[in-house]
Parts: C-alpha cells; sequence; structure tokens
C-alpha cells in the first residue's frame, strides 16, 4: 500500500544557501509555483517516468509530491513538517556562491540566470549527486548526463549497489504508515519516525562516498568543511533533530555563502558574516576535539524521547547562539549522560 502511495516520490539533495540571498517566495521555496502537482506532469518516455536530478523543477516536483503524499502520515509532526526541511533543497540565484561549477569550465552557478545550472562536477558538502540517486529512483528512473558512469538510476541498481542506504528508505516509508496508525502519543510518534528518518539519511549520506573523487576540484579548507559538517550530521541524527521549514531557515542562514577557499580560517574569514564565522568554527571545533570519544558520549546521551528533545535544543544553542560557551555544551552532554 505505501509503495503505492510514495509512487515518483523523493527526498530532495541538500544545497546551501546564501545568508544574503532570498531563501522563500510566498512563504515557499524559490518558483515552487512552477512544479509538478501530479506525477504525470514529469517526463516521461516509453511509459517510464524520465526526471534528470539535475533539473532543478524536476527535482522539487518530486519533493513536492512526496510531501503532499507523506502528509496525511505526519499528523504527529505539527503544522510544519518535516518533509520541508528535512534535506534543506531550497536553492537560491546567488550569483557565485556554493553552487558554482568549481572546475570554471562553465559559467553554472555564477549568473542569476543560470542558477537552475546544475553542473555535474558539483559535489561539496551541500550538493552531495549520490543522495540525488539514493533517494529519487524509489518508482521512476533517473536521466544522467551523457559522459557520467558513476550514478544508479534504476531503484533495482541503487538496491545492488546501496543495499543498506535502500532498506532503510524502504523502513522508512513503511515505518512512516506504521507509526501514524499506532495508539502512541504524539511525541513518541515523531520520535519514532525521526529515528527511522534518520537512520536512512545517513545511510544514504555515507553511500554517498563515492562522489569523493569530485573533491580534487574543491580546496582543502572545503573538504575539511564537508567532513567537519559530516561529522556534526552524526551529532544531529542521534538527537532526532526535526528539520521543518522554521528550523531549517534558522540553519541555513549561518551556512557559508560561498566555496571556501585555501586560507580561509573561521572565525575570520574575510567576507563572510559573524554568523557564517561562527558556524565554520563550531563545525570545526566539534570535529577536532572528537576523535570518536564525545560523538560516542553523546550518542550515550541520546537515550530517550526527553534527552533527544533537550539534545536538539542545545545543538540548536551550540551552532546559532555565539555567546553559548562550548563548555556548557560538554557539561550539558555529561549530566545527560549520567540521567540515561
Amino acid at each position: 500500500m505505501l509503495r503505492l502511495l510514495v509512487l515518483g516520490l523523493v527526498l530532495a539533495c541538500a544545497v546551501s544557501l546564501s545568508s544574503s540571498a532570498v531563501i522563500l517566495e510566498n512563504g515557499a521555496p524559490i518558483l515552487w509555483a512552477q512544479t509538478a502537482s501530479q506525477v504525470t506532469e514529469l517526463p516521461v518516455h516509453d511509459g517510464i517516468l524520465l526526471p534528470d536530478p539535475w533539473n532543478y523543477l524536476h527535482r522539487m516536483s518530486l519533493y513536492r509530491l512526496m510531501i503532499a503524499a507523506t502528509d496525511p502520515f505526519m499528523g504527529s509532526m505539527g503544522t510544519n513538517t518535516p518533509s520541508w526541511g528535512i534535506r534543506w533543497d531550497i536553492r537560491t540565484p546567488h550569483p557565485g556562491g556554493r553552487l558554482a561549477d568549481p572546475t570554471g569550465a562553465t559559467t553554472c552557478g555564477l549568473e542569476i540566470t543560470l542558477f537552475l545550472c546544475h553542473h555535474t562536477n558539483i559535489c561539496n558538502l551541500n550538493n552531495n549527486e549520490y543522495d540525488h540517486f539514493v533517494l529519487f529512483i524509489m518508482y521512476v528512473q533517473m536521466q544522467v548526463p551523457a559522459g557520467v558512469q558513476d550514478y544508479c538510476t534504476t531503484y533495482a541498481d541503487c538496491k545492488a549497489k546501496y543495499p543498506d542506504a535502500m532498506s532503510k528508505w524502504d523502513a522508512f516509508f513503511q515505518g512512516l504508515k506504521t507509526t501514524s496508525e499506532s495508539l502512541l502519543p504524539d511525541d513518541v510518534k515523531k520520535d519514532t519516525i525521526l529515528g527511522v528518518y534518520w537512520d536512512a539519511q545517513m545511510a544514504s549520506t555515507y553511500a554517498s562516498a563515492a562522489c569523493n573523487a569530485r573533491q580534487s576540484h574543491y580546496s582543502s579548507v572545503e573538504v575539511s568543511f564537508a567532513q567537519s559538517w559530516l561529522n556534526s550530521a552524526e551529532y544531529v541524527a542521534a538527537a532526532r533533530f526535526q528539520a521543518n521549514m522554521e528550523k531549517a531557515l534558522l540553519f541555513l542562514s549561518p551556512l557559508p555563502s560561498r566555496i571556501l577557499q585555501e586560507g580561509d580560517s573561521a572565525p575570520n574569514i574575510v567576507g563572510l558574516t559573524a554568523e557564517e564565522n561562527h558556524t565554520l568554527y563550531i563545525f570545526s571545533w566539534m570535529k577536532t576535539i572528537d576523535s570518536g570519544t564525545l560523538l560516542r558520549l553523546w550518542k550515550g546521551a541520546m537515550c530517550s524521547v526527553n534527552t533527544r528533545q533537550k539534545g536538539a535544543q542545545v545543538l540548536e544553542q551550540l551552532l546559532l547562539n555565539p555567546s553559548f560557551a562550548t563548555s556548557t555544551f560538554l557539561s550539558i552532554i555529561t549530566e545527560m549522560t549520567t540521567s540515561c
């Protein structure tokens, strides 16, 4: 039943935004009104849905369909369901931003009129095409640009290449239906749904390691940021963070508005805002002090619905509030661990 329900559904790739750019139009992602409201509006070839994941409108159309189909199961999430912010795919026409072709071979991402352009070499931390493909191909076949060999394009292909990630996304959709129909309290339903979501999300994130080959197009500072961001994602996942529209916008703004270059060193990167510098510094700090111990301590503290809710609040403070001391973060983790 659920497989029929989620025909053609997707979760969009993560794309970071400029803090100075317009993020929404009339309360929705840019060009949302131009996306497809029916599966039949997507490209079809020989009876097979064939959207192009490099095409912003195609990708957002699939995202819109996913939201519409899963909304009936999202009552426990409140009015701002996690679908809106869960993948942060709200792209803006920000010239020279994080969507620019890192090779410089094209003008992709450099002109406002070309912000829909999405070059296959773009593969920074927030724009991992493997995330697209592992999530998109539940019931469609993906177009792939000529010369690109390293992407799966069908459900069977991705299932063979990434069995763990695909199994966990299957479990997410099935768990969404089962949990929504249960007699559990809403806060437990919400926590359970977010748990299976983050299991799947992290599996597909790490299934996309083949994109690492494209990291040669980026500076060592940008690559380090990508690694730091992945490390921080482990904390977010363990807290089962609800990335709804409101929260997504809060966390999008302080992400760096451009690709990082050699010599950039947070919190003193020229051209970035104080908020962007702070976020970069915190990501780096978390990765530097970690060595696995802090993350294990954090995961151990995320042992109940209550501690996970508190953990999400603590992460929000750490990333968004410059006056929130890192020492406070460490002491709170220790206190939370003792309550488990």
